[in-house]
């Protein structure tokens, strides 16, 4: 969510009402219509909280099209949430470097498997504008994670930020090098 208007979008997408949710998050509904407005900036603990209330559940069939592509590519890419960064598509050659069941990643966080180089992007998302939408792709150049069942090798990527069909952020990752 990095704008008042997919507030907005992804509060309707899930039905709710204005009233509903500041009660959820134990504020005025006028602060809810404000935030929406853009009247009013969202503090960042409120903005995760909204995140998670609102968050839709894995797997939405509007984004089938998407999860194909992915898995259906000769690259090594993979599709996972921006915010929490669980695996929500793979491709072929990229599960091929994986050790064991490449269905046992999906749904899961690939955060624990980054190596020192992508945290330090990931770290500094938040000043170069990505969660705001003011950067849609980032070159990462990174090294070994060291990581038997997922090993990354050193080389560079291309990160993408994608809307999803809900509203929510997704990542594009391939491999460029």
């Amino acid at each position: 969510m990095n704008d008042a208007a997919s507030l907005r979008r992804m509060r309707l997408l899930r039905g709710m009402k204005q009233a509903h949710l500041a009660e959820l998050l134990d504020v005025a509904q006028t602060t809810v219509s404000r935030w929406e407005r853009g009247l009013l900036p969202l503090p960042e603990p409120r903005r995760a909280a909204i995140e998670r209330l609102l968050a839709p559940p894995a797997g939405r069939a509007q984004d089938a099209a998407l999860k194909r592509l992915v898995e259906s590519s000769a690259g090594k890419v993979h599709l996972i949430c921006d915010r929490t960064h669980r695996l929500l598509a793979a491709s072929r050659p990229r599960q091929a470097e994986w050790k064991g069941d490449p269905s046992a990643f999906i749904g899961r966080s690939l955060l624990a498997y980054a190596s020192a180089e992508i945290l330090a992007a990931e770290a500094r998302l938040g000043e170069l504008g990505w969660h705001d939408g003011r950067l849609d792709s980032l070159a990462v150049d990174t090294g070994s994670n060291g990581h038997p069942l997922l090993p990354i090798r050193p080389g560079r990527m291309l990160w993408e930020r994608i809307v999803l069909a809900d509203g929510t952020a997704g990542r594009l990752v391939t491999t460029l090098a």
